[in-house]
């Protein structure tokens, strides 16, 4: 049973990081804040690659089609990162999150266009679920208009989700193209990797389109470095919990997440939600713990 507490204190570090990325709104831009995630945690998942192969574990044999998987995976996990933080910034840390947590839904509807999976009649429902709860969360209670389909929270919040959706697609089947190796050190080493490939491309944006960004990564590294940290921990958890028990269970458990990011929002960000929000949050919660369940 010790998948439920490395999942329970992976969600924990991914919930510390995220609302960190947050409160670096005062000192980064959007794009800034995200690229922090990667600078400093790629170090430290190289680190553990080498500390893991000095100590005689085997380095994973790498499949040539690794590397298009990784770096598409990698891509996309930036592309969302930076939509999450623009949701939080159209509305609030814990609302942004909700919205994002559709990727679930958004994976199993993919699933059944993109590769002919369908859900079953209890995912379909669940589904549906959540999508009532979004469109409560879009509208805060009112009628569905044009305007309210257009709520930057939302726009940004379902679209990071649908990215971190393609992202955890690319990163298992990134693990699964490295083989003769323990499934732990194929983890990390697809870990640090991306990480590398992310700090790369996404450094080469902010050089080209924002390059003041890159100097306020490293002057303000106090509290730039601590979100790399949390990001590489709570990857490195989530990778663990999964060698230990499936998917489904893992990113079921995983969902509580979301209590954390109330919690968060509530005493430490001190965002102030409306019933109808919380109401409408654990509806979409409902949904998709509905649709994994039904997997």
């Amino acid at each position: 049973m010790w998948w439920i507490p490395v999942t329970l204190i992976a969600a924990g570090f991914q919930t510390a990081r995220t609302a960190l990325q947050h409160r670096l709104r005062s000192l980064l831009s959007v794009s800034g804040a995200g690229f922090v995630r990667y600078v400093y945690g790629a170090p430290i998942s190289l680190a553990a690659v080498v500390i893991a192969t000095a100590a005689g574990v085997s380095f994973p044999h790498v499949e040539a089609r690794f590397w298009p998987v990784i770096a598409g995976g990698g891509i996309a996990q930036i592309l969302g990162t930076i939509c999450l933080i623009r949701a939080f910034d159209a509305r609030n840390f814990a609302i942004g999150t909700v919205f994002a947590k559709t990727e679930v839904v958004q994976v199993a509807v993919l699933s059944w266009v993109l590769l002919g999976e369908p859900l079953r009649i209890g995912g379909w429902a669940a589904a549906m679920v959540c999508m009532v709860g979004v469109a409560l969360l879009v509208t805060k209670g009112k009628r569905l208009s044009r305007a309210s389909l257009r709520e930057p929270a939302a726009l940004y919040g379902l679209t990071a989700g649908g990215l971190f959706g393609l992202a955890s697609i690319g990163i298992r089947g990134a693990t699964k193209a490295l083989t003769g190796s323990p499934v732990v050190m194929r983890a990390i080493v697809t870990l640090a990797v991306m990480n590398t490939i992310q700090t790369v491309v996404h450094g080469a944006y902010l050089a080209i389109r924002e390059r003041p960004q890159i100097r306020l990564a490293f002057v303000h590294w106090r509290s730039s470095a601590v979100v790399g940290v949390l990001s590489v921990c709570g990857s490195a958890g989530w990778a663990i919990a999964l060698a230990l028990e499936n998917a489904a269970k893992v990113r079921t458990l995983g969902q509580v997440e979301l209590l954390f990011t109330f919690a968060v929002s509530y005493w430490l960000l001190h965002d102030r939600h409306t019933r109808l929000e919380v109401a409408a949050s654990a509806v979409v919660l409902a949904g998709v713990l509905g649709v994994m369940l039904a997997d």
